[in-house]
């Protein structure tokens, strides 16, 4: 059984990460067809940095998902604050609401917004209302969700006696917040802002249909170029931006790992102690 599931995983990494490993070669391939890999060349990066276009689509992709993931770990972190002191059914009910979105078909939420937004322009009687600003409010929407989950579990770990703890040796509710409240939860905050920002950078359903001319994303612009033949510097910004997500990713790991090792610790530490 153990050779079954281990050959199962290594089946399963096989699938996953073949695809990226052919696009890596394919922005290295001095030839057109990724089929056949004519030599080794930096020619399409040098050509991806020359294109003007393609840089500002991204700069736009990276604006929108700073932005969003920033105003949804705030939102999501005073959100998570609050839902935390709600008790029984009503606090299942909240995060059952909260965990909709998640679940939900990209499409259903995409055209949903978009309904939302029409509606809202025909009330303001603003003609054109897709553009920068309602592609951040959806990204903020679709990311909220993420940061709650991320920060929920760091607020029940935390040992509720420490805020009266800090407040019994000086510190103001504020202070004992800033000083004690977030510390404890910074790990969940940044984890679930990491995860904001990749799902924003990459998210493209959703984009489709809250976007204005006006301001277009990256991925909503790059599904256009899937309808002719893909210029080779598109591997290469591709190959880029998988680099930049899975350096991302491992720095979230890496956090993750290390405040469960430091919570193992303290627990042994206080074990100790008694």
């Amino acid at each position: 059984m153990k050779k079954f599931n281990r050959a199962f995983t290594i089946l399963v990494f096989i699938f996953l990460y073949i695809p990226m490993i052919v696009l890596l070669v394919a922005s290295f391939n001095s030839g057109n067809d990724v089929a056949v890999f004519k030599g080794f060349t930096f020619d399409q990066y040098k050509e991806l940095f020359r294109d003007d276009d393609l840089l500002s689509l991204l700069g736009n992709s990276l604006i929108i998902s700073v932005l969003a993931s920033l105003i949804a770990t705030i939102l999501g972190t005073m959100a998570a604050l609050g839902i935390h002191k709600m008790k029984g059914k009503l606090r299942s009910a909240v995060m059952t609401v909260t965990n909709i979105p998640m679940t939900n078909p990209d499409i259903v939420t995409g055209v949903a917004l978009a309904l939302l937004f029409a509606f809202a322009g025909v009330a303001l009687r603003i003609h054109s209302i897709l553009g920068f600003w309602t592609l951040l409010i959806a990204h903020i929407t679709f990311n909220l969700p993420y940061i709650i989950l991320n920060v929920m579990p760091k607020l029940s770990q935390m040992d509720p006696d420490l805020t009266e703890a800090a407040m019994d040796l000086g510190c103001t509710p504020s202070q004992a917040f800033f000083k004690v409240v977030l510390h404890e939860i910074m790990p969940g905050i940044i984890s679930g802002m990491l995860m904001a920002f990749t799902m924003s950078l990459d998210d493209f359903v959703i984009s489709y249909f809250v976007t204005g001319s006006g301001f277009v994303t990256l991925p909503v612009e790059i599904y256009s170029y899937t309808k002719k033949p893909m210029q080779p510097k598109i591997y290469a910004l591709f190959t880029l931006m998988f680099i930049a997500i899975l350096i991302i990713m491992s720095v979230m790991n890496l956090l993750q790992a290390r405040d469960k090792t430091k919570r193992q610790r303290s627990r042994l530490l206080g074990g100790r102690v008694k």
